[in-house]
């Protein structure tokens, strides 16, 4: 990971949100790619030593994307999102909510929202979760970050290759 990126990790108790902001040395392209398209999202979208495996994912308005996070031991952790808004190449939007292997959601989840800039070569992506009860948002944030930040180590690396 080059250290001279900017990564910003903040807990807004008050508002209920989780603030993420990143840069990744890459093409906003590329980026937007990564977070938008399975091929990619399989590569990288799971702490290690766990993996990721879309199981379907139609990105659009209204399109949805199931998927698991597998570990080594094979048990799976199933999240469905929901596309709720998609401006090309800058902005999406999505409902996310833990689910079982049936597609039925947790009756909690939270509010993603991503945007993706682009100067000098370098990509900033801000993302903002937003979750319905501090007491959800606080019993998922530090095991979150800790993942999350693993999972974007992994993007990191992921470009390196491409």
């Amino acid at each position: 990971m080059n250290n001279n990126l900017l990564f910003d990790f903040t807990v807004d108790k008050a508002a209920k949100t989780i603030l993420i902001t990143r840069e990744f040395n890459a093409r906003q392209s590329l980026v937007w790619d990564a977070f938008t398209k399975k091929e990619l999202l399989d590569r990288w979208a799971a702490p290690a030593p766990m993996r990721c495996e879309t199981k379907y994912l139609d990105f659009k308005v209204g399109g949805k994307r199931f998927y698991a996070m597998i570990n080594p031991e094979g048990q799976e952790r199933w999240v469905l999102q929901e596309y709720t808004s998609v401006t090309p190449k800058t902005n999406f939007k999505l409902y996310n909510a833990f689910a079982d292997k049936d597609e039925n959601p947790d009756p909690i989840g939270s509010e993603w929202d991503h945007s993706f800039s682009e100067q000098n070569g370098i990509t900033t992506v801000n993302i903002s979760i937003y979750n319905e009860s501090v007491e959800r948002m606080q019993s998922l944030a530090d095991g979150f970050r800790t993942g999350y930040t693993a999972m974007l180590e992994n993007l990191d690396n992921l470009f390196a290759t491409l």
